[in-house]
């Protein structure tokens, strides 16, 4: 039976998630800007964090990558195209901050078709042809862990199972976590320390 999340604990050598976390940080730290939400509003009693966009050429996004397609095959066989907007977020969490329960996808991010029965105009149509035909939504979410645990109190990554039940993705530094986007989950407020993870979303065609 498929999970509706996996992880894998990656085993990188301490020296190699060190690495990562030193690069993305000497190249994006500068770039950290207050966090948005999904549809970029900012409300920082929904999502109170920072983070900075790594592009998916980054040589991070290769390993990654292994793994989403690891996590695919083995578990949710999913129709995937690729991260999406070929970016991968750095996020950062300090003293106090916090993600309040959410999803990464569901059906108020979809494209609403325009055209009413036999009554649409020719633009219309031809606009929801081509959205059924293109569109992309968020299949799946990641995130990879680049922070000791005990560089940080609180701040839990919390997922919530299809009968309601809370539980809590491994803090082990170097584990990648991947889930159906959604899937509803929430980020614990950080009591003290940070905590740093790239995160990201993989898309694909429409379910149909």
């Amino acid at each position: 039976m498929a999970q509706q999340s996996i992880w894998y604990y990656t085993d990188l050598p301490k020296d190699v998630v060190d690495i990562i976390e030193t690069d993305v940080s000497e190249k994006f730290d500068s770039q950290m800007q207050d966090s948005r939400l999904h549809g970029d509003a900012l409300n920082k009693n929904k999502r109170n964090s920072q983070n900075a966009w790594i592009p998916t050429h980054h040589w991070v996004g290769g390993f990654i990558w292994h793994y989403v397609q690891r996590a695919n095959r083995e578990n949710f066989l999913y129709d995937l195209k690729c991260i999406d907007g070929e970016n991968m977020q750095y996020t950062r969490y300090g003293e106090g901050m916090f993600y309040d329960w959410h999803n990464d996808a569901g059906l108020a991010s979809q494209y609403k078709p325009v055209s009413v029965g036999n009554r649409g105009t020719g633009e219309e149509t031809t606009q929801d042809y081509l959205n059924e035909n293109l569109e992309l939504v968020r299949k799946l979410s990641f995130a990879l862990q680049l922070s000791d645990p005990d560089d940080y109190e609180g701040g839990n990554v919390v997922l919530l199972d299809e009968a309601g039940k809370k539980y809590i993705v491994p803090r082990k530094r170097g584990t990648i976590v991947l889930f159906d986007s959604r899937t509803q989950h929430r980020v614990n407020k950080v009591k003290s320390g940070i905590r740093k993870s790239i995160v990201g979303w993989v898309v694909g065609p429409r379910w149909k």
